[in-house]
């Protein structure tokens, strides 16, 4: 039964992963797998019969979540774009309660709203202002193949970064795209090798900081993620007229309702059956 669960919950991960504005890892998070799936990888060959049952259905459900709907969001995307990225503002921004309630999980102090405000800073300065750091990398060598791998590891992996902004940032976008799409595997195989050391290592780095340092990692993992929220929008989003400013805000107003409602569905439900026990 677990494994059928984890498997409904890695379509839901899938889902994040082309979702804009969301990733793989924050809906881990949400969906409160996140500190088990870094441990598992990190800790793969220790455990590896238990790691392996408890991944596996996850990961093939988030196979099956980007292939069910990376057409649905595509065509969206295309067709209303206007609508669908308000939708997924809402959704959003509906997600942001329990993942502050994740980030105080274990206590929190004054200085950790200092950690993201800076990290916030920094995050919109490199998502939003910086975003070429580096001329896009068009013939790769081996090595920087494989530390194409281990960008992509980093970027899904980190809750909060944007992985086509960080590829971006590096020069990787069009290479990571590109070399999908021709099936190139003079440049996906070390990329591939980049990838499985990347996400063991960072899984590593990752469990050490929130075993450490649980509050202070999630706060920058929050003040990161509050700083890609922006991005969600560009310039179809405009609104020029109030029936569109209507239209905006209902939509961001049922992707907040949505969101919120299914990060938490067990206390929700609860809370829902105490207000209609209340009415009668």
């Amino acid at each position: 039964m677990s494994c059928l669960i984890n498997f409904l919950k890695g379509i839901l991960v899938g889902v994040g992963g082309i979702a804009p504005g969301l990733s793989g890892s924050v809906m881990l998070l949400i969906l409160g797998l996140y500190e088990r799936c870094i441990n598992a990888i990190g800790t793969l060959f220790k455990n590896f019969k238990k790691n392996l049952l408890f991944l596996v259905p996850l990961v093939c459900g988030f196979g099956v979540g980007i292939l069910l709907f990376s057409k649905v969001v595509d065509f969206l995307l295309i067709n209303y774009e206007f609508h669908t990225r308000y939708l997924f503002l809402g959704l959003v921004i509906g997600t942001l309660p329990l993942f502050y309630k994740t980030v105080k999980k274990k206590g929190f102090a004054l200085k950790h709203w200092g950690i993201i405000l800076v990290a916030a800073a920094v995050g919109v300065f490199l998502f939003s202002f910086n975003k070429s750091l580096f001329a896009p990398v068009e013939n790769p060598n081996l090595l920087q193949s494989a530390f194409l791998g281990v960008a992509v590891a980093g970027s899904s992996i980190i809750p909060g970064v944007d992985s086509a902004v960080i590829l971006s940032s590096l020069g990787l976008y069009e290479l990571y795209v590109g070399s999908i799409a021709d099936l190139n595997f003079v440049v996906l195989i070390p990329a591939g090798v980049g990838l499985i050391i990347g996400a063991i290592l960072i899984s590593k780095i990752m469990n050490f900081f929130i075993d450490r340092f649980y509050t202070g990692t999630f706060s920058i993992i929050f003040g990161l993620f509050l700083s890609i929220i922006p991005n969600v929008l560009n310039r179809s989003c405009s609104i020029d007229s109030l029936t569109q400013a209507l239209i905006a805000s209902l939509l961001i107003v049922a992707g907040f309702l949505v969101s919120y409602y299914f990060g938490d569905i067990k206390e929700n439900n609860e809370k829902i059956k105490k207000i209609i026990k209340r009415k009668k």
